[in-house]
């Protein structure tokens, strides 16, 4: 798999945004995540988007991050938050969405983040095993759904 920086607006992470907020509404019974985003929130130095890329060139997992600064939302100094976080079906138990997560990782303590911060929720069961087992613990609730009963929110130091 080539996993690659891409901008958050490239037509192939359109697409796998919309399949993520698809699955997003079954999952939860809505229209998908409404969290406001933008793709400058994406552009090094300040974020970074990845893709991961089949042998044959499609699009088969994503994730990002951007920084965050202490606000009335929550978010703290030297935050870097999650974002989009997907593995198409068919893509799913390579490993592709633990490697996304280091690469992020890497690149926002790179950028001199010092805390990656994530919200998931509670119909998504194999996320929270994911970030449980790569060594998020619970935090406060911040960001947009920072007061939905089905949020969960988790952090790891990247210091």
């Amino acid at each position: 798999m080539n996993i690659q920086p891409t901008p958050y607006d490239h037509p192939d992470a359109v697409t796998l945004d919309d399949a993520v907020q698809a699955e997003y509404a079954v999952r939860y019974g809505d229209e998908g995540d409404a969290t406001p985003l933008d793709a400058d929130m994406f552009v090094p130095p300040r974020g970074l988007y990845l893709l991961a890329y089949d042998p044959e060139g499609r699009p088969v997992a994503t994730g990002g991050w951007r920084s965050q600064e202490e606000n009335e939302q929550g978010y703290a100094n030297g935050d870097a938050e999650l974002k989009r976080m997907y593995v198409v079906p068919e893509a799913r138990g390579l490993g592709l969405a633990r490697r996304i997560l280091a690469a992020l990782e890497v690149d926002a303590r790179a950028a001199g983040r010092t805390r990656m911060v994530l919200e998931t929720g509670t119909a998504q069961p194999e996320a929270i095993a994911l970030y449980a087992s790569s060594g998020y613990a619970p935090c406060s609730r911040f960001g947009y759904y920072r007061d939905h009963p089905q949020s969960r929110y988790f952090a790891k130091s990247l210091a």
